[in-house]
């Protein structure tokens, strides 16, 4: 083969292989941008199934789309209101506490008046058939701080027994049960030390 048809003979298969690569790339971004509203609207529906778990009830607007982020002592918490009659009704945000294994990331919702309406763990890394006990699957525990408030049952009793607390631990992992009722307490202290904000009362004259 002389060497002007060989230079040809690369250069089309070159050009071949790129526009190969550039029809797939196409492919792909066309079926990235048709699945991307189906993918956005399941994670919304699964977002608003877990607000559902501490915020119970009906409210007349978006949780998704009525938010504020305030700092926290983990970071900044991104906070969801449900709103009644125009106004904040119950809000509901993650907290943090720190178990045997690692982080144990809770959500919980807040009535307008500081009571808890519920708290549900979303990520942990406890052990199995001990610190699991914190799943509403795997028992009633966490059930124990709906209702509750900062002034009940009092700051010093918002423990576990073991600790001259209120709060039942687990045989063998007391450390578990410890770290999500010191999250929960302190996301009632975020709740009252940021109040305004979060009932967006901003504006409102005492």
């Amino acid at each position: 083969m002389k060497l002007e048809e060989l230079r040809e003979k690369l250069v089309y298969q070159g050009l071949l292989l790129g526009g190969v690569a550039l029809l797939t790339s196409a492919a792909l971004a066309f079926a990235s941008r048709a699945t991307e509203a189906d993918i956005k609207a399941a994670e919304a529906a699964d977002l608003k199934q877990s607000l559902a778990q501490v915020l119970p009830g009906e409210y007349e607007n978006d949780l998704l789309k009525d938010t504020v982020t305030l700092p926290g002592k983990e970071g900044e918490v991104l906070v969801y209101r449900g709103r009644r009659a125009g106004k904040v009704d119950a809000v509901v945000y993650q907290v943090i506490g720190h178990g045997y294994a690692g982080n144990i990331v809770c959500v919980m919702g807040v009535s307008r008046e500081g009571k808890i309406l519920g708290v549900r763990v979303i990520n942990h890394k406890e052990t199995p058939g001990l610190g699991d006990k914190i799943e509403p699957a795997k028992g009633d525990w966490i059930h124990d701080f709906e209702g509750k408030w900062l002034g009940e049952p009092g700051a010093a009793k918002w423990a576990v027994k073991k600790d001259g607390g209120v709060f039942d631990q687990f045989a063998g992992a007391t450390i578990t049960p410890r770290g999500v009722v010191n999250a929960v307490k302190g996301g009632l202290e975020f709740f009252e030390g940021n109040k305004t904000q979060l009932l967006d009362e901003a504006g409102t004259k005492p």
